[in-house]
């Protein structure tokens, strides 16, 4: 009989052979078991919460159909708060439609511009959050610090261009200026500040985990000491730097300005997202890349630069990161101000869940991005408690990406002999 050892390395090798078809199956399956095991933790909240108006109380009615509303009536231990079906609506539906107006059964939605806008956006950052994750760990780097090289490269966007601003013209002159620069500053910077750890990590055999952890504190240290002391914008209490010019703000196009969501940014970001694959499949560049992060000795014996490649992707995966807090600063506040949301960190999830693939990357970001708009309709529309909405979106989270993180972790784990050999284009023999 074998050891559980031999089992978990059976599994886990028939999980990294799965087709793409399969792992679609395997994700859609556990979509639908997060819904439901989260519909119990509702009823369950909803059962130890107090309210005044209960969705069930003392009993229920389970009617017959085509009998005209007959049925069987039957004892329920307690009262409901929380509706799961009302819930779940909100949180699904609220992120393009208005879930007032709108029926699951049958399907009527009513499009909201607003919601679609905030669902979008959140899905805009969250790809180039997750983008530039997904790099890292193509080349075997676990980037944890992609936070850190959004702070900071929000920051430097935003403080490039206070500074040229005053010298250039306002208007379309002054957006095909400033708009260019601040992507581009925040770019250099994030990927200055990625190309640290991976420095670090290529020639002093630093862990890059510990590494980047600790430089996502540093780097929201020295944001803050540089905008509370010399870059503050003397009119606010906040610690937060001048508004950008009207000139910089990447306006919205065809959706509502108080979503502060333009068009162009996921348009670009869809763009990088295809160029991100192509410079890892169709790229000398991205085959040394690759090939370092599936086996880095027999990519090293092959003439790969193990320590340039450390670097460099881990400057081109912090370059991505300064973008994506640019668009942060340029399209969703106008300005850098302390407390930048996480989307660092949720951008490593996404990529899990995406397989590290740029291709699957804005569908992955997509779920989140309507997880994150859904929930605020929650807080508008339900009396449910933002905890439990948080819970929610978590189970959702840990089910979808558990297969892919495993799978993951397969790939790294299994021996050759069970995974398969290296094949010419950088990948393994084996289905991916």
């Amino acid at each position: 009989m074998s050891s559980w050892r031999d089992q978990a390395e059976k599994g886990l090798t028939r999980l990294t052979e799965t087709s793409a078809v399969e792992r679609i199956l395997i994700s859609l399956a556990a979509l639908v078991m997060s819904i439901i095991v989260g519909g119990f933790v509702i009823l369950i909240s909803g059962w130890v919460a107090t309210c005044s108006e209960p969705f069930l109380a003392q009993q229920v009615l389970i009617t017959i159909p085509g009998t005209g509303g007959w049925g069987v009536q039957f004892p329920i231990p307690g009262s409901f708060c929380y509706n799961p079906i009302q819930v779940y609506k909100y949180l699904f539906v609220g992120s393009f439609a208005n879930p007032q107006t709108s029926t699951l059964f049958p399907p009527d939605f009513v499009l909201d511009k607003f919601s679609l806008a905030v669902t979008l956006r959140q899905t805009s950052v969250l790809l180039l959050a997750g983008l530039a994750a997904a790099i890292a760990f193509r080349a075997g780097m676990f980037n944890i610090g992609t936070q850190g090289q959004l702070v900071l490269g929000g920051l430097g966007s935003a403080l490039s261009v206070l500074w040229v601003a005053p010298h250039v013209p306002g208007g379309l002159v002054g957006s095909i200026i400033l708009i260019p620069l601040g992507l581009l500053s925040g770019a250099v910077v994030g990927g200055i500040y990625g190309a640290i750890p991976g420095a670090m990590k290529a020639y002093a055999d630093a862990n890059e985990v510990i590494t980047t952890i600790m430089l996502n504190f540093i780097a929201t240290g020295i944001a803050f000491v540089l905008v509370s002391e010399y870059f503050k914008n003397p009119a606010s209490q906040t610690v937060e730097t001048r508004p950008m010019p009207s000139a910089a703000v990447l306006s919205p196009i065809v959706f509502p300005s108080q979503a502060s969501f333009s068009i162009l940014v996921l348009i670009g970001a869809l763009a990088l997202s295809g160029g991100a694959y192509l410079l890892l499949h169709r790229t000398a560049f991205g085959y040394d890349l690759r090939t370092s992060g599936v086996q880095p000795e027999a990519a090293e014996y092959g003439g790969v630069d193990a320590k340039r490649t450390m670097v460099s992707s881990m400057a081109l995966s912090g370059a991505v990161a300064g973008i994506a807090g640019t668009v942060y600063v340029l399209m969703i506040l106008g300005r850098w101000q302390q407390g930048v949301p996480s989307y660092g960190f949720d951008g490593i999830t996404v990529t899990i869940l995406a397989g590290n693939n740029p291709l699957g990357i804005p569908l992955a970001a997509l779920l989140f991005g309507m997880l994150k708009s859904g929930s605020l309709a929650i807080d508008f529309g339900l009396g449910v408690p933002k905890q439990l909405v948080g819970v929610l979106r978590g189970l959702i989270i840990l089910f979808v990406a558990m297969p892919e993180f495993f799978r993951m972790i397969g790939k790294r784990v299994t021996t050759p002999s069970s995974s398969g050999a290296v094949a010419a284009d950088g990948g393994t023999s084996r289905r991916r």
